[in-house]
């Protein structure tokens, strides 16, 4: 009897492994907002997300529903929506680069070997999201951490390889 009794505990305790997902996420913001009718207030939620896979692909996107997990879910589609792809394989980016969204301005520089990601907040989220492990910020202007993650993702886009450059000058 005992044994057939540590079988079926054995069986009981196994639960079926969840699958690692595709992208992992980082809640940026979540912000409650309210909107004011006729009978009283109407509350619903804002959810800023950052998506990446550590190996080059990273998104920023915004979701609202009346449920926190409703909009989280939408920013997750949003920002899986404007993903990018970039070459992470260096570590670091190839040149410096700028970009400017709204009044959000973040300047990226690329980094020597261990220096680590000198970023803050929104910009260090992206960029983490992304696989770079060594790389140097500035965010200026806005503080809006959707406008900085979305500079920060337009950066990323505008980084050029060097050998597609060098095809582009040789023509």
């Amino acid at each position: 009897m005992d044994k057939d009794n540590n079988k079926s505990r054995k069986f009981k305790s196994r639960r079926p492994r969840r699958e690692k997902p595709e992208f992992e996420q980082k809640l940026l913001d979540l912000a409650r907002v309210t909107r004011v009718v006729k009978g009283g207030r109407r509350f619903s939620f804002r959810a800023t997300m950052v998506i990446g896979d550590r190996k080059g692909r990273v998104g920023a996107g915004v979701g609202k529903g009346t449920d926190v997990s409703i909009a989280i879910g939408k920013a997750v589609n949003d920002a899986k929506k404007n993903m990018i792809s970039i070459d992470a394989s260096q570590g670091t980016i190839f040149h410096d680069v700028k970009a400017k969204l709204g009044s959000a301005r973040v300047m990226l520089k690329p980094a020597r070997e261990g220096r680590g990601i000198v970023a803050g907040g929104a910009v260090r989220a992206v960029i983490d999201l992304a696989g770079l492990k060594d790389i140097v910020s500035k965010s200026q202007g806005s503080a809006n951490k959707l406008n900085v993650a979305r500079a920060t993702v337009m950066a990323l886009k505008g980084i050029k390889e060097p050998g597609k450059v060098l095809e582009k000058k040789e023509k």
